[in-house]
């Protein structure tokens, strides 16, 4: 049976890790800024098309409702590669970790425009998903051949 021994530099995955749990918190708290602004009651997720044409502040109450919802959904994978990657790949794993939220912040500031192509400023942030993607299978193959 292997046992994980995780060193001193796992630290910098755990701070990669809360720092992203500020990021997804600043991205919500934007929706319920941009929610006020549009004046649209809860429990409504999104403003319908008809609405968003009338009113630019409902359009980009959807913007921000879907940066915060699409970080939400890749949220969990994020933080198992950026968890099992570190084990074996401490720093490389926190710089990809790094690089995602960078990039989700930059995905987020173009979709916030209200034009939603603008979103692909973030792109780069694949590359950090790819970093980690490949720091998790290296622990992976680690773990499994100990």
């Amino acid at each position: 049976m292997a046992q994980i021994g995780l060193s001193k530099d796992y630290g910098y995955v755990v701070a990669t890790g809360f720092a992203s749990v500020i990021l997804v918190t600043y991205l919500g708290f934007r929706v319920g800024k941009a929610r006020k602004v549009a004046e649209l009651p809860y429990p409504y997720a999104y403003a319908t098309k008809e609405e968003c044409e009338k009113d630019h502040k409902k359009l980009l109450f959807n913007c921000s409702q879907r940066v915060h919802q699409n970080t939400l959904e890749y949220y969990p994978a994020f933080l198992f590669t950026l968890a099992a990657g570190g084990i074996n790949h401490p720093i490389l794993s926190s710089i990809g970790g790094g690089i995602w939220c960078l990039g989700r912040l930059f995905y987020a500031s173009g979709y916030y425009t209200g034009d939603p192509k603008k979103r692909s400023r973030g792109f780069f942030g694949y590359i950090g998903t790819l970093i980690l993607f490949g720091t998790t299978i290296s622990s992976a193959i680690s773990l499994l051949s100990s």
